[in-house]
């Protein structure tokens, strides 16, 4: 969003004047002052409503059947002025606009008026009933129970309301108890009482639950209704659980016409799978049938409108909305425009809600707060949380997430932080800051608040902060929320601490896709991707099917263990489920993970055969090309690229560049490099700088290269350096390497590849004091050097040989096998280095521990003969392990695929495809 486009602090949407006005949706202070007064008069029994009521009763009805709640208060306040009383048919309604209003303490005063009122009010079923359904509504179980215990008779309507008690305050067990206890008193439930039960379990996530109970509804006989199947499809909404929710939606359809309701709640999940062409047929659905556009289904429309990023049609919906808007619908205007980044129109908007009769609700605020604070704009936010208690209206919890996921996307941590820290304050006096608000009744964190802090400390990597933010929703029962539980996952996983966050999971309940989806990208972000494998059968026989997410992770660890099989089987799941071509997301996956298992046909056949292709999927294939060190490749497809009119993004050109030092071509790499911004207005990135260093540096031209970078219009990073280092130490140029080690070690002083760069370098050079101070310096910092490891795919499964684990139950076999290839070695006159494998991981932690050569060991071992042996490790092959390996391959006569995520290498018949350039 363009912070150009945002109005100034004069201009909406905090006009004082505009909203000086009394909010309607709070009690108002004189119908308190009436109502509190209610318990210390003496009542005569109440009769049938006299006449001059009978005006404050209709208008008591209109009100509450136009859900008016604020103006239903203010009218029995009223009545009750005037000395009239409620009779037994209008003190339902006034209760029902109590609770509407969440009013406690008039509610409280209600309650007495009927209490106090009399056989007519009191023994009356409907009142009884009306009295416990407000508690109810209010989340007061404790009082709903004790109304529900003092009726003198109790049938179902008063059982539904109080099992709805307990289902909206999350008691499922205990609401589930009551039912049977309904059922037990010989209380027989009807349709509404399996709707508010099956309701509750689907609220609270437990959709599982909730479908079997939907099922034993049919057994008993109890046909379920549209509202029936609404209640679930609400509930997997709520919880986020589109897909869930649209299944449920279509097994509907075969049995029942959607309605209103139907169509409002099915909208949102449109909305959050991007399900744009779902939501038009919805949408068309709506206009064939019939169905009044209200503003409820308006208001779904135009958010999923909005969210696809038809923003032409959002506005059309809100012109062709029937009868008076809402706040609602206003508010899905104003968000509609602020997604577009237009906010002058939103301020127009603002403006134009005000002259069409209606007042800005906390909602209205709140969106104007979040898009302030992602423009990086806090003041312009801070003043509109003051504007809000300037109106009548007070900042919630709500409003606080807003402020703190803008500011984190904006980049100003500190920021967002320190407002999570206010909402934890108990001491007003410590809130200086945030004087305008309430500071004796601290905002207290949701679970949105805990997940949008955890999300920052992810980003920061600040694990020790993190586990404070865990312990504080702990303490305050936010774990059992499943976003929260998903995003300490993912807090643990990303800082490297995979034992707390599998203690996370498996703590999770109710796991769903987004559960299991942060587990396994933990575990591929550690690289543990035979792990990530493993659990991916595991998600499938707990009868989850997985979403674009998981097949893009499962892709993923599919190339990086070499693993095709596994590779091949969800390539098959993906053309099942997208028949009419998949998305370019799962294309370029597709490439990526049939490049690194060495099938580059099969690579070159998934691209063809990609329905659309953007720059991402080009890139893909390129990226192939590269790893198998076809640069010819790279640039003849650049050239197709450029016919299809498709336009080269920056990445397109890091390729290029990489493809030009493969060939040792500084004449071409100058001429991309150059054309970049030249033809595509494309600006040289640090990235690209990176490479034009780096394919001068592999040329020897090491001078050169420091004079590049000195005038570079960009402050060089470690990566750059590194590459520096790099250079030197393939043409041992000591004198440009301090250089580059002393700027690296500035920038980077904790990273141990780094010192393990210079180490090489030195040991290289003979210099072997020079290579144990190094170490020592890593000592000092307490550096340690990521753990090696190999992967070796068996076609069902994938093994692992890490540094130093001697654990492998076939190890023996193994050492057996690599002692009888170094003898024949030795014969043909090539006498390894290393004899035993593992032997320096004690003495020698930084140098390689040729974990492949035991991977490539065990295949020998394991896999028939005419098999390819195909392995996949986390480090670059040393020297020995490449020498080793080209002369097993010839010796056995095998394949041997090995990628070490920088080259894919082929051995056969004694050569390696990488020309022993790598």
């Amino acid at each position: 969003m363009a912070t150009t486009m945002l109005p100034s602090p004069s201009l909406p949407p905090t006009p004082r004047g505009a909203l000086s006005t009394r909010c309607s949706l709070q009690a108002p202070t004189h119908a308190h002052r009436v109502l509190e007064g209610v318990s210390r008069r003496r009542h005569a029994p109440v009769q049938r409503a006299r006449p001059e009521a009978a005006a404050y009763a209709r208008e008591i009805g209109a009100c509450v059947r136009a859900r008016r709640w604020g103006a239903a208060c203010d009218a029995f306040a009223a009545m009750r002025a005037a000395g009239a009383a409620p009779d037994r048919f209008l003190l339902p309604q006034v209760l029902r606009a109590c609770a509407g209003a969440d009013a406690p303490r008039l509610a409280a005063a209600a309650h007495a008026l009927a209490a106090k009122g009399g056989p007519a009010l009191a023994d009356d079923a409907v009142v009884g009933n009306a009295v416990v359904a407000m508690y109810a509504a209010l989340g007061d179980v404790r009082a709903a129970r004790a109304a529900f215990a003092s009726l003198p008779e109790r049938d179902v309507v008063a059982w539904t309301a109080l099992v709805g008690a307990y289902a909206n305050a999350g008691e499922l067990g205990e609401a589930f108890q009551l039912f049977e206890s309904m059922q037990a008193s010989g209380v027989r439930p009807d349709v509404i009482s399996w709707n508010t039960l099956v309701s509750g379990f689907a609220r609270n996530g437990d959709i599982g639950a909730a479908l079997d109970l939907f099922d034993e509804m049919r057994l008993r006989g109890v046909k379920p209704r549209v509202s029936s199947w609404n209640c679930i499809i609400s509930g997997c909404v709520q919880n986020a659980r589109y897909d869930e929710a649209l299944g449920v939606f279509l097994e509907m359809c075969e049995t029942e016409m959607p309605d209103a309701v139907t169509i409002a709640s099915i909208l949102p999940a449109c909305t959050g799978l991007m399900a744009l062409g779902l939501g038009e047929q919805l949408h068309s659905y709506v206009v064939r049938c019939g169905i009044k556009l209200n503003v409820y289904i308006g208001s779904s429309l135009i958010g999923m409108y909005s969210e696809c990023r038809e923003f032409a049609y959002a506005r059309s919906v809100f012109a062709a909305i029937d009868g008076e808007r809402n706040v609602t619908v206003w508010n899905e205007l104003i968000q509609s425009y602020i997604s577009d980044g237009r906010m002058d129109k939103a301020c127009e908007a603002f403006n134009l809600m005000q002259q069409d009769g209606l007042k800005p609700d906390t909602v209205t605020y709140n969106n104007f707060i979040a898009a302030y604070a992602r423009a990086g704009q806090k003041e312009l936010a801070n003043e509109l949380l003051s504007g809000m208690m300037n109106v009548s209206l007070k900042p919630n919890v709500v409003s606080m997430n807003a402020l703190i996921s803008g500011l984190h996307q904006f980049g100003l941590c500190a920021d967002a932080l320190e407002v999570f820290r206010y909402m934890q304050l108990l001491n007003s006096g410590d809130a200086k800051r945030w004087t305008f608000l309430d500071n004796s009744k601290p905002i207290q964190p949701n679970g949105t608040t805990i997940t949008s802090v955890l999300s920052l400390l992810t980003d920061l990597k600040l694990d020790r902060l993190g586990k404070e933010v865990h312990c504080y929703a702990l303490r305050n029962g936010l774990t059992s929320n499943i976003f929260v539980s998903s995003k300490l996952v993912d807090l643990y996983g990303k800082t490297g601490d995979m034992v707390s966050a599998a203690n996370v999971f498996q703590g999770i309940r109710n796991k769903n896709v987004v559960t299991w989806n942060s587990l396994l990208a933990a575990y591929k972000h550690n690289r543990k991707p035979e792990v990530v494998l493993k659990l991916f059968c595991e998600m499938l026989e707990s009868n989850l099917l997985p979403n674009l997410v998981t097949v893009q992770i499962a892709l993923l660890s599919s190339g990086m263990t070499m693993a095709s099989g596994y590779g091949r089987e969800l390539h098959g799941y993906i053309q099942k489920n997208w028949p009419d071509g998949y998305p370019v997301t799962l294309a370029s996956e597709l490439i990526d993970m049939y490049g690194k298992c060495g099938k580059i046909e099969d690579a070159r056949l998934a691209f063809e055969r990609s329905v659309e292709k953007d720059v991402a999927v080009w890139n893909a294939m390129m990226s192939c090309y590269l790893l198998h060190r076809m640069p010819r490749d790279v640039k003849r497809l650049f050239e197709i690229l450029e016919q299809s009119r498709t336009r080269p993004d920056p990445v397109t050109f890091i390729l290029l560049l990489s493809a030009c030092k493969q060939e040792g071509s500084m004449v071409e790499a100058r001429s991309y490099f150059y054309s970049m911004e030249d033809l595509y207005g494309i600006k040289p990135s640090l990235k690209h700088y990176t490479c034009m260093v780096d394919i001068m540096g592999t040329a020897g031209l090491l001078e050169e290269s420091l004079e590049l970078v000195q005038k570079m219009p960009v402050e060089p990073d470690a990566c750059l350096w590194s590459t520096v280092l790099k250079a030197c130490k393939l043409h041992s140029d000591l004198d440009v390497a301090a250089k580059a080690a002393k700027a690296l070690f500035e920038l980077e002083p904790n990273n141990a590849s780094n010192y393990m760069l210079l180490s090489n370098i030195y040991a290289n050079s003979g210099f072997w004091d020079s290579t144990e101070s190094v170490r020592d310096a890593m000592t000092e910092h307490g550096l340690h050097v990521e753990t090696q490891c190999s992967w070796l795919y068996l076609g069902t499964s994938v093994d692992l040989f890490e540094a130093g684990d001697l654990s492998h139950p076939a190890f023996e076999d193994i050492l057996s096998t690599w002692k009888d290839l170094a003898s024949r070695m030795a014969e043909s006159g090539y006498a390894p280095q290393d004899v035993e494998p593992y032997c320096n991981v004690q003495v020698d932690p930084l140098s390689c521990h040729h974990t492949e050569r035991i991977a490539v060991c065990y295949g020998l071992i394991s896999m028939r003969a005419h098999e390819p042996i195909r392995v996949s490790k986390n480090f670059r092959m040393c020297k020995e392990c490449h020498s080793s390996i080209k002369f097993i391959s010839r010796d056995k006569k095998r394949e041997i695929l090995i990628s070490d995520g920088c080259t894919y290498h082929h051995f056969s018949d004694g050569s390696c495809s990488c020309g022993d350039m790598w």
